[in-house]
């Protein structure tokens, strides 16, 4: 599957990035958290590999664009400084940068289940029935 939607899929549509709807995740994390918004477009450039493996499943997602910043700028909004106390991570962290460095990898982790869970979906065919008893 993954390789049906994320790799063919991507390079039929002329994308850069290959994968499903990491850019949903990027956005909401983004917004959430007092990022960039026009960053979104390079955050969510992102490469997905899934393999089976003789012991189980790999499955990565490499962001090789995304900037985030948990000092200054949009995260001293009131509601975004509360989604990075949520995280933990609001502040320069210690050693600088290392909440930065968290918020980069949160962003991965929830980037990386939103693709497993769509791949998942569209795998077992439940997508269109799920989206239809959800009402989306």
């Amino acid at each position: 599957m993954n390789t049906r939607k994320n790799l063919i899929g991507s390079a039929k549509a002329g994308s850069l990035g290959f994968n499903a709807q990491v850019a949903n995740v990027v956005a909401a994390m983004y917004l959430a958290t007092g990022q960039d918004a026009a960053q979104v477009v390079e955050g969510s450039n992102g490469i997905v590999s899934v393999e089976a493996r003789e012991d189980g499943l790999y499955a990565a997602v490499s962001l090789a664009s995304i900037e985030v910043g948990t000092v200054g700028g949009g995260t001293k909004l009131p509601t975004q400084s509360e989604g990075l106390d949520v995280l933990g991570i609001r502040g320069g962290g210690d050693p600088a940068g290392s909440n930065a460095d968290a918020l980069a990898e949160c962003v991965a982790t929830g980037a990386l289940a939103g693709e497993l869970s769509l791949l998942s979906a569209l795998a077992s065919r439940n997508l269109s029935s799920a989206h239809a008893e959800l009402g989306r």
